[in-house]
């Protein structure tokens, strides 16, 4: 069998050399992705910087550790604190008892350091400090450095990055190379019913093309190894230069990712070429032959299944969403994964399509597409996954993203905001001032989980609702005091007059009094807490409304003396809220780069292996007495048509994942704001159509094949 593999791999290699080139590429990246996600887990040791030359680090307390159930155990999680511990005076002065104390008072200044090096015996500062402070020695002073928190969090962001690209080049070459052998044995009926007439059992014909399957993977796997391995520094350097990463983050020579990726290569080959050979298999001979001209049986009954039950599954978890946590449906992970499940679906069913809609086109190009839906199909699908995730995740990311700006616009009234660190505030005449910090409250959720919301600590609840125009479901927010808190519906506990116990930011454990609950939102309705329960943020923001017939400049020129920059409202809106973050940017072009190189190749392999098989179809249109510009125009007609189909379909993936998104907002009381992303939905289908024509045309069997017989 290895034998006569071999022989069809030799005569048919053209045939085969974009899923080859499909699937190197796709072990390649997985293993460059691969080796990204390794050295994020295993990131080398770096040396301390900001204390450097002391021996021993006594900083204070800075994360907050409670205990939580995990099954019929408990243990403990801990989470950062919003505003760290400094070491106090009464520590500093017995630490300098013992030895030379460094102080760098970057981080805290106004509340004391953060930290401090101490040049002592590490037993006697452990014995001075005692539970007031954490001492910190060796490569432990590292936790000091104001990097170690950002290198965490760039980590998580490649990390993030790095599984996405990798999750949706798996998905992707699985459908690439799936409907690639599908189409390669299609073509190859013809040579399946001879083999057939002449004694191959069904189980012949399967292990022959599993056994082409294996050549084709195993060569692929390694030569798209050895590309990742390349380019894996690549991709570090490039993540690194856009602010990604961190600026010391390499790739590091580990060995799993590469085996992850070869045999994620075989099972993809595998994959793709099961259901064609199980088809082939099935096959009689009579019935090969017959079927060699005109395609019959397109949507057998397992596809058809298929196809409905992951309709039915994408529906599924779209209602479920909108039902149980519609937030979800605004994540990124989220909107980028769940519309495969529908692009599945969608192609799966391509056929049933194909024949109401080609009514629409030319005779000659309405009679060749009936008889030829396999290759409408193999063209469709690849068109279908650019444009829909073109449509989906674009338009999503911009949808969120609108959807926040356009909720912040509604929930403020005021007309001037001054922001800066450590703002001093003042009285100013002619204006309701209310001034506002940065802080966190953390709460224990059904025992199991410890929660961190971003909170906003104010020093006049009916300043505040003079200025805001917060969207309260429940409650007054003017009730706000030193024992109580504003929450939203997202919280386990949000009914109004109910006590939550929470954590502030400083660690304190209380028992605050819900006094108003505000709608969920797009995520940025957060906690209001007064400034007596966050006496350690700095004031960073005062929002400003004018009275009526105040001078906007007199009151401008007032609020300089508060030390931060004096923006309108719309200026401050414009320069932090509408923003796409260069992640999700960065993001959005990997996964599309990726969808696209990918679709080029799938076209190019269609068009160029279904032209090589249509020069006796081509002989004929010239015998009929057509010119070649007609038989050119026949074959681009057609391509085009597929093309059509494969981006009407992905538009209506498109549409109906950006209405599950719309409806979620709706839902989440936020506003709606559809953005799709037409320019980019439209260049990837204009992209599609040109490489499908161009290789098309390309082929012989058009170019001179197509001549007429003398």
């Amino acid at each position: 069998m290895l034998t006569v593999a071999l022989a069809a791999l030799r005569t048919r290699w053209t045939t085969l050399i974009a899923t080859f080139v499909a699937l190197a590429l796709g072990v390649g990246l997985i293993a460059a992705m691969g080796l990204g996600l390794a050295s994020t887990f295993d990131a080398p040791d770096r040396a301390p910087q900001r204390f450097a030359g002391s021996p021993v680090v006594v900083m204070g307390d800075d994360t907050l550790t409670v205990e939580v159930r995990r099954g019929p155990s408990t243990t403990e999680v801990s989470r950062r604190l919003a505003h760290p511990h400094p070491v106090d005076i009464t520590l500093l002065r017995d630490l300098r008892a013992l030895g030379r104390v460094t102080r760098d008072d970057g981080n805290g200044a106004h509340r004391g350091p953060d930290a401090v090096g101490v040049d002592a015996p590490v037993a006697e500062v452990r014995r001075v400090v005692g539970d007031r402070a954490l001492v910190l020695t060796g490569d432990g002073r590292r936790r000091a450095d104001p990097a170690t928190e950002r290198d965490a969090e760039g980590l998580l962001t490649v990390n993030a990055l790095l599984g996405t690209a990798g999750g949706v080049t798996a998905f992707v070459s699985v459908f690439v190379v799936a409907s690639t052998f599908a189409f390669a044995v299609a073509l190859r009926r013809r040579e399946f019913g001879l083999l057939r007439t002449a004694g191959a059992t069904p189980g012949q014909l399967r292990r022959l093309l599993l056994t082409e399957a294996a050549v084709v993977g195993i060569l692929a796997s390694a030569a798209g190894c050895a590309l990742g391995r390349w380019a894996a520094p690549l991709s570090a350097g490039l993540l690194v230069d856009e602010g990604v990463a961190p600026s010391w983050f390499t790739v590091r020579p580990v060995a799993w990712p590469l085996h992850a990726a070869f045999w994620t290569g075989l099972v993809v080959a595998f994959a793709g070429v099961w259901v064609a050979s199980r088809r082939a298999g099935r096959t009689g001979p009579a019935e090969a032959l017959r079927e060699a001209d005109i395609d019959t049986g397109v949507l057998p009954p397992a596809r058809r299944l298929l196809g409905f039950a992951l309709l039915a599954g994408a529906a599924f978890l779209m209602a479920k969403s909108l039902a149980t946590d519609p937030s979800a449906l605004l994540k990124r992970k989220t909107y980028t994964t769940q519309p495969m499940v529908l692009i599945t679906a969608a192609a799966l069913l391509a056929p049933l399509l194909v024949r109401p809609l080609v009514g629409a086109t030319g005779m000659l190009v309405t009679a060749n597409t009936s008889a030829s839906l396999r290759r409408t199909a193999a063209v469709a699908a690849p068109v279908l996954i650019t444009v829909a995730l073109a449509g989906s995740v674009a338009g999503s990311a911009m949808t969120v993203t609108a959807a926040k700006a356009a909720e912040a616009r509604e929930h403020t009234r005021a007309d001037l905001v001054v922001t800066g660190e450590e703002l001093k505030v003042r009285p100013v005449r002619g204006a309701t001032l209310s001034a506002s910090a940065s802080t966190a409250v953390y709460v224990r959720e059904e025992g199991t989980a410890l929660i961190t919301s971003e909170a906003r600590a104010v020093d006049d609840a009916k300043a505040l609702a003079t200025v805001e125009r917060l969207p309260v479901a429940a409650g007054d927010i003017r009730d706000l005091d030193d024992r109580s808190i504003v929450v939203n519906e997202e919280w386990e506990q949000h009914t109004v007059g109910s006590t939550v116990r929470v954590w502030l930011g400083d660690g304190r454990p209380v028992a605050l009094r819900i006094a108003a609950v505000l709608a969920r939102g797009t995520g940025n309705n957060g906690a209001y807490v007064t400034r007596a329960n966050a006496p350690a943020a700095p004031v960073d923001r005062i929002d400003v409304r004018l009275s009526p017939g105040a001078n906007r400049a007199a009151v401008a020129a007032q609020l300089r003396g508060t030390g931060g920059e004096v923006r309108s409202t719309e200026q401050w809106l414009a320069a932090t809220h509408p923003r796409t973050s260069p992640q999700t940017r960065l993001g959005l072009i990997v996964i599309l780069g990726i969808a696209l190189v990918y679709t080029a190749i799938a076209l190019v392999n269609t068009m160029l292996m279904a032209g090589s098989v249509r020069s006796s179809e081509l002989n004929a249109l010239r015998l009929a007495g057509a010119a070649r510009p007609r038989v050119l125009a026949v074959v681009a007609g057609e391509t085009l048509f597929a093309v059509g189909v494969g981006a009407l379909l992905g538009l209506a993936v498109t549409a109906v994942n950006l209405a599950g998104l719309a409806a979620a907002l709706a839902s989440l009381s936020a506003p709606v704001e559809m953005w799709v992303q037409w320019p980019l939905t439209a260049g990837a289908a204009g992209v599609c159509a040109v490489v499908a024509v161009g290789a098309a045309l390309l082929p012989r069997a058009v170019r001179r094949r197509s001549m007429p017989v003398r």
